[in-house]
């Protein structure tokens, strides 16, 4: 199939590893222009150079730097027809009531207040020019809450209602919003709250009825289609890739 991003330009956030870094590889594979994005220079610069894409330090808490990352973006490869928002879990705990009012806000600010803050900046030209795909990476807790991660389950919905009333809006101008919705995937982030990969593997072959973890392959692969021009008509939406995980409808 003929997904139509060859020669469009692209920015991943929080793509030095995991998910973020398999969707910029799936989008450059494809032949689209690519900026990733993380706080870490070393790791950025590493994936960069791996993936034949442009890299750009950024922290996703700074909300007032996002408009200036687009702005950048745009500028060293072109207006901007793909945002993919990447980023990072906030923590865990047993105790959904054991987090700090500083705390929620943080996660508040990198679940809900920084994928925005992009989208504010991205979305006017993606309108004028009549094409632009948002996507967003969240998670399973978004659509069936983990019991162990509270401020995740707690602020990843509001994302989600937030994309689909942009989605509303703006889906006669050529822009689609959807959600990317990953349960167990092997990365390093799923290994440490297992306490090792191989950990997560074993939980995976007793709970999940695909019987493993994902690969990261396996998301990016469903991102590049919703990022594409065939998937003109999928907007609003939430995908969930989870090997059968989620039991709620």
């Amino acid at each position: 199939m003929e997904l139509g991003l060859k020669g469009r330009t692209a920015l991943v956030t929080g793509a030095s590893k995991g998910i973020g870094r398999g969707i910029a590889a799936a989008l450059a594979a494809e032949g689209a222009r690519v900026a990733v994005s993380s706080r870490s220079r070393d790791g950025i610069d590493a994936a960069a150079a791996q993936l034949g894409a442009r890299a750009y330090v950024h922290d996703n808490a700074d909300l007032d730097a996002a408009a200036s990352l687009v702005e950048q973006v745009e500028s060293d490869l072109g207006p901007l027809d793909v945002l993919v928002t990447n980023t990072g879990g906030p923590p865990g705990g047993a105790d959904p009531l054991g987090f700090s009012r500083d705390q929620w806000r943080d996660a508040h600010r990198e679940l809900v207040l920084s994928p925005l803050a992009l989208i504010e900046r991205a979305l006017p030209g993606m309108r004028e020019r009549g094409f632009g795909r948002i996507l967003s990476v969240s998670s399973s807790a978004a659509r069936e809450p983990i019991p162990t991660l509270m401020l995740s389950s707690s602020h990843r919905p509001g994302l989600l209602a937030a994309f689909k009333t942009l989605a509303w809006e703006v889906a006669r101008d050529g822009v689609t919003l959807n959600t990317l919705l990953p349960g167990r995937v092997a990365t390093d982030r799923i290994a440490q709250t297992h306490g090792s990969l191989e950990a997560a593997e074993e939980a995976a072959r007793e709970q999940i009825p695909a019987g493993r973890l994902g690969r990261v392959e396996e998301l990016a692969a469903v991102a590049v289609f919703l990022c594409s021009g065939p998937a003109s008509y999928v907007t609003g939406t939430a995908v969930l890739v989870d090997g059968g995980l989620t039991r709620g409808l």
